[in-house]
């Protein structure tokens, strides 16, 4: 495994992980620490840009282009997590099982099409 490779995984498991907890933390009233959480979660985010800002600096990759095909992605991409994310707050605060359930779904479906969007069907 290349070093790039291993500090992507490493930082990015982290990362995430930090993230996942903040937004479970703010969720959770059960827990009673949203405000830990959000300070928890901002910390994730800033891990994972950072990660993916020092892996294309070590790919030797040039910055990203901004054109409105790059900025439709990211609003597709920032679409889908925000309704997936309602999902979760439907089922996991507001006690709607069935419809969070469904608008989960539709943001993982959201979610699931930026992979051809990206990347492309061949």
């Amino acid at each position: 495994m290349k070093k790039e490779n291993f500090f992507t995984l490493i930082f990015s498991v982290i990362g995430g992980l930090a993230f996942a907890l903040g937004m479970c933390m703010c969720l959770l009233p059960e827990w009673d620490a949203f405000t830990a959480g959000v300070i928890l979660a901002a910390i994730g985010g800033v891990v994972l840009i950072a990660t993916f800002i020092v892996r294309r600096i070590a790919l030797g990759k040039p910055a990203l282009k901004i054109n409105p095909k790059t900025v439709g992605k990211i609003a597709f991409g920032v679409l889908g997590a925000l309704v997936l994310g309602v999902g979760m707050c439907m089922v996991m605060v507001f006690d709607m099982m069935i419809l969070g359930i469904v608008v989960g779904l539709a943001g993982i479906i959201l979610l699931l099409c930026l992979i051809p969007m990206c990347v492309g069907l061949k």
